[in-house]
């Protein structure tokens, strides 16, 4: 009777022989490189964060050639660039059937280096929730928390469960607790944007914000449980914000009827698909409470809110 152990060690072989032909090493920053994704013919994904410049990108395939890629667009909120290269022959990494992420499930990141070739570790998904907003203002899908080594170079690669369904990316940038999943989903969606547009539009009102408690005066004619709200100490010239009557010293306390206690409640609420949309706000000015309505305008990269 055949060992489990050796069993088990013969399928993680041929699953890596499976997948490492769609994926590449990418070389984008002074040193080192990463991993990436042979997403669609001649479209590779990559992890953002280890792309250091837009141009003299390269792409090495698994047979060591060497191409020259081109930057199409990147999205640093959910850690995600996508460049173009000639592929050939190269076998595009297709996304079987969506299906759940359960906690306890085996999976293997499998990444690539110039030199060595194809290198892959071991593991589990150590957690999943629902939609979560990245510290960098992306959104992702779904969170995926990997119980698995990202080697330096293997940001970008691919995360595969044992049944050989395409997860998603690895990334070691979005998380200081462990590596995270971007997921099939959201990478589908991302590259249809940058395709489109070259980057990925995330809303922004104009404004800076500090955290603030409320006086009891203001608490009682409130109903902010937490009993605090974002306090606006800056105003773009010209920005939505301003465009609206929005001034110095007002304190916002709602975004489309959900109370804003912390800077991270309104980045929640300016996702891609608001810009160019009315919000209904509501603010406290002068001891007074005041509703208005603002557009939501185009964030640059250099923008926060």
């Amino acid at each position: 009777m055949a060992s489990p152990f050796v069993a088990l060690s013969e399928e993680l072989v041929s699953l890596c022989g499976r997948v490492s032909p769609s994926v590449v090493a990418v070389e984008g920053r002074a040193r080192g490189y990463s991993s990436g994704v042979h997403w669609r013919s001649g479209l590779f994904v990559t992890a953002d964060h280890t792309l250091h410049r837009d141009e003299d990108i390269g792409v090495v395939l698994p047979d060591g050639a060497r191409r020259q890629a081109t930057l199409v667009g990147r999205d640093p909120g959910t850690d995600i660039a996508l460049v173009k290269a000639e592929s050939h022959d190269l076998a595009a990494l297709t996304p079987g059937p969506e299906t759940e992420a359960r906690v306890g499930e085996l999976i293997v990141v499998v990444g690539r280096s110039p030199n060595s070739g194809p290198n892959m570790s071991f593991g589990m998904i150590g957690g999943v929730s629902g939609p979560w907003r990245t510290w960098r203002g992306g959104q992702l899908d779904t969170y995926i928390r990997l119980d698995a080594t990202i080697f330096s170079g293997s940001s970008g690669g691919a995360v595969v469960d044992c049944r050989g369904n395409v997860v998603g990316m690895a990334t070691s940038a979005l998380s200081r607790v462990a590596g995270l999943v971007v997921p099939s989903s959201t990478i589908h969606r991302v590259v249809d944007q940058l395709l489109e547009q070259g980057s990925v539009p995330h809303g922004y009102l104009g404004i800076s914000l500090q955290a603030v408690r409320l006086p009891g005066s203001l608490q009682k004619k409130t109903s902010a449980g937490s009993g605090r709200a974002l306090m606006i100490y800056d105003v773009e010239q010209d920005g939505p914000a301003e465009k609206a009557g929005i001034l110095i010293g007002d304190l916002l306390l709602e975004v489309e009827g959900k109370p804003i206690s912390a800077v991270e409640d309104l980045q929640a609420l300016l996702g891609w698909d608001r810009v160019g949309k009315p919000v209904r706000t509501k603010i406290i000015r002068g001891g007074e409470i005041r509703d208005l309505t603002l557009v939501v305008g185009k964030r640059k990269r250099e923008e926060e809110q």
